[in-house]
């Protein structure tokens, strides 16, 4: 995994700029990119991955925002699939033991052919605008397509269940997550259940939203939204305003 110091090498070298002429490129401070450069900023801002992605859109925002070359994950991955399907016909050799053991063999490799073809159900994750959150299935907004939406394959959030990612806009969850981190994300198919504590990714009247909710004991047709930083303040909202919610299993940032 690269750094971000090594990430803004790569692209000054890749481009032939120095940092002024680079910083002048995308419409951006220098002295942000000098920050960079020497270390004493670690992570690249949301905003700045924009302004790369505008001027250079064949740059991986991926890469911009994890340092991991997304080639190698996919790698990683499919070697482990490869793995799985290795030791599955491994399990379906043992059926031509003896006729004692067959019944045991053909469960554990019926067992085992299922619950591969559960993991593989969805190999990558879509990457969307948290304003696409909006609507009733979680994901889909009008005029923002899945199919259109970048589709990542990251195996720790598909093992876990994610159904998609997101990209943290803003400070009001902030220390527990910074602009420009990326959440994953699994539907709630019950919004009556809530696990109180839990940082939510909500769609509500009041729009798309990332909060931790808790519980109001004498409002009970109400939940309290809270930022982790200070300066916003919480705020009720009420349950028939949510129209859908997931929650957050997992994140990306850089350090």
């Amino acid at each position: 995994m690269l750094s971000s110091a090594e990430i803004l090498q790569q692209l000054l070298e890749q481009n032939q700029m120095g940092v002024k002429q680079f910083a002048d490129k995308i419409n951006y401070p220098a002295s942000k990119l000098h920050d960079i450069k020497r270390g004493k900023t670690q992570r690249f801002s949301g905003e700045l991955i924009e302004r790369i992605i505008a001027t250079f859109p064949d740059i991986d925002r991926f890469w911009l925002l994890t340092g991991e070359d997304i080639a190698v994950i996919q790698k990683s991955y499919k070697s482990q699939a490869g793995l799985d399907k290795s030791r599955h016909t491994q399990v379906k050799n043992v059926a031509t033991a003896p006729r004692e053991q067959n019944l045991s063999s053909q469960e554990t490799c019926s067992s085992q052919a299922t619950n591969h073809a559960i993991n593989n159900k969805r190999t990558s994750l879509p990457l969307i605008p948290i304003e696409a959150v909006a609507g009733h299935n979680g994901i889909d907004e009008q005029g923002v397509r899945l199919e259109d939406c970048p589709s990542y394959q990251v195996p720790e959030f598909i093992s876990a269940k994610a159904e998609y990612m997101i990209r943290v806009s803003g400070s009001s969850m902030y220390p527990k997550y910074s602009n420009g981190d990326i959440l994953a994300c699994r539907k709630v198919e019950e919004i009556t259940f809530f696990q109180w504590g839990k940082v939510y990714v909500i769609d509500s009247n009041q729009g798309a939203m990332i909060k931790r909710l808790f519980e109001i004991p004498d409002a009970p047709d109400m939940v309290l939204c809270k930022s982790d930083n200070d300066n916003y303040p919480p705020f009720k909202l009420p349950k028939s305003e949510i129209r859908s919610l997931s929650i957050v299993i997992g994140v990306i940032r850089l350090e």
